[in-house]
């Protein structure tokens, strides 16, 4: 029977940054103690990198120590080809010898010459050494490194097929087994993504084939669509070949993560459905993905996109404006628009010199009935959105403003509105260029806007914070101080959690 290597630590830190916390790392290895998997992937060794990376991206002394002390498996770390020379494995993996049994390489085809100076160095240190050759789905469009396949007799002590985009299946799986036994004897390895939740299936394959290794991790916990469940594959493995499995010690670490994954939300969903379809990269998607911002359409038509090699989208005429105005009330997506609406609408009509600004367009049916001018940022969904709000209105007679070109999304602009849809020249800051509050703050500058007041920009509550929102609003933080120090003053008409609007009311302007 095929070895089992969970990856859960490694892999799984794409979505917490390689930090995981005591309790769920006392758990992953207590429980692990139990299962019959030989080998546990810890996370990479690296040079230091100027982001915040977490402590299983660098597994320092302390960490390989505390971990040698909780687990009775064999240990493996994996280094990054494309970051790591041969001239650096002496000082990166002294600290692991005596405890790490494994070195893998993360390995681009494109770099294989390259990896194998890498891999004597580590093979001379006396670990095993294990080639993690990715884009498997591609593997035939480079000539070189099948015909360099053979160079790895003596280097390697597993040869992992990695299907890096999710998208193989299971004749894939037999064909390129075949293609790598015919032209070295090494034992093969299986590394299956699940964007078409074809893990099982291609794994159960690869032992068929007689793989001699195949990964996994807890709850599929990894990089974009995430891998084969490892409670999946022992499940799977007990009812087919006997496997002894202690599930109690299972449900114990699934559990750990499953709490974990509500906070994340890894696995698998359209867009990454398409990506491992048409062998596109996770790395997008993932980005994609958690900027809530973005719809589904607008990403696959952007993953449409990049297979054709195209850009899809259409020069739109420069946003520019012969109206000047000292004040816009810019309305975010929030609850708080509905909620405080009479007093926001007393405050609009009474106001002087004042146009409104949709940054969302989820509430813009609430403010139809003014005669104010009004703007839209086109982004993402809002197209959908301003379809649904306008549907019954005979003229729409708003402005909306679109990202600078390309958009790397694509373009979407319903017909009733395209002759009065215009594209930003660029944008005040480098933080982003097509997020909603950037598109609002541009406008507000084009349009001359000394005073910027707000409503709907309300936050988020402790309880309802997850990953994706921290960040977003960590960005709209950003990009308000940035509009601050060009000279305009912000203020929230209604309760705020940012820090960077000031404080202010809607009543106190109504009296």
């Amino acid at each position: 029977m095929a070895k089992i290597l969970d990856c859960t630590l490694r892999d799984g830190g794409y979505y917490t940054n390689w930090d995981f916390s005591t309790d769920i790392v006392n758990r992953y290895f207590t429980s692990f103690n139990h299962l019959p998997v030989e080998y546990l992937e810890i996370g990479y060794r690296s040079k230091p990198m100027k982001k915040y990376l977490g402590e299983f991206f660098y597994c320092p002394d302390y960490v390989l120590d505390k971990v040698k002390q909780l687990s009775t498996k064999k240990l493996v770390i994996i280094l990054d080809e494309k970051d790591v020379l041969r001239e650096d494995v002496v000082e990166l993996l002294k600290p692991c010898l005596g405890i790490i049994t494994m070195v893998r390489m993360a390995i681009d085809p494109k770099s294989f010459k390259r990896a194998l100076g890498l891999a004597e160095e580590v093979r001379k240190m006396g670990f095993e050494v294990g080639f993690n050759v990715m884009y498997m789905s591609n593997w035939r469009e480079h000539p070189d490194f099948l015909a360099q396949l053979k160079d790895v007799q003596g280097l390697c002590d597993i040869f992992y097929m990695v299907d890096s985009y999710g998208g193989v299946f299971p004749d894939d799986v037999r064909n390129t087994y075949n293609l790598v036994k015919e032209k070295v004897d090494v034992p093969i390895g299986f590394h299956g993504h699940n964007n078409m939740e074809l893990g099982l299936i291609n794994t159960l394959t690869a032992i068929e084939c007689g793989a001699d290794i195949v990964d996994s991790t807890i709850t599929g916990m990894g990089r974009g669509a995430g891998n084969l469940k490892t409670e999946l594959l022992l499940t799977a493995l007990n009812a087919r070949e006997n496997l002894e499995v202690d599930f109690n010690a299972l449900s114990q670490v699934t559990d750990a993560f499953e709490q974990l994954q509500k906070e994340h939300e890894w696995g698998t969903n359209l867009p990454y459905m398409v990506s491992g379809a048409n062998s596109l990269p996770q790395k997008d998607v993932m980005e994609w993905v958690s900027k809530r911002y973005y719809s589904f359409n607008s990403i696959i038509r952007a993953l449409h996109n990049q297979k054709e090699k195209k850009q899809d989208n259409e020069h739109l005429p420069k946003f520019a404006s012969d109206k000047k105005y000292k004040k816009a009330l810019v309305i975010g997506g929030g609850p708080s628009s509905l909620k405080h609406r009479p007093a926001l609408h007393n405050f609009i009509e009474g106001t002087d010199d004042l146009c409104l600004i949709f940054a969302s367009s989820k509430n813009a049916g609430y403010f139809v009935d003014t005669d104010k001018d009004q703007y839209f940022s086109l982004v993402g969904n809002e197209g959908f959105r301003l379809s649904a709000v306008f549907d019954k209105i005979e003229n729409f007679r708003g402005t909306c403003v679109l990202p600078p070109f390309p958009r790397k999304m694509g373009t979407f602009i319903p017909e009733k509105i395209r002759s009065h849809s215009f594209e930003l020249e660029s944008v005040f800051t480098d933080i982003v260029d097509d997020s909603h509050t950037v598109l609002a703050l541009q406008t507000a500058l084009e349009l001359g806007v000394e005073e910027l007041f707000f409503t709907g920009y309300d936050g988020y509550s402790d309880d309802k914070i997850g990953t994706k929102e921290q960040e977003l609003f960590v960005e709209n933080e950003a990009l308000f101080k940035a509009v601050s120090e060009k000279g305009i003053t912000l203020h929230s008409l209604t309760p705020t959690r940012y820090k960077g609007l000031g404080t202010d009311s809607v009543y106190a302007h109504l009296t």
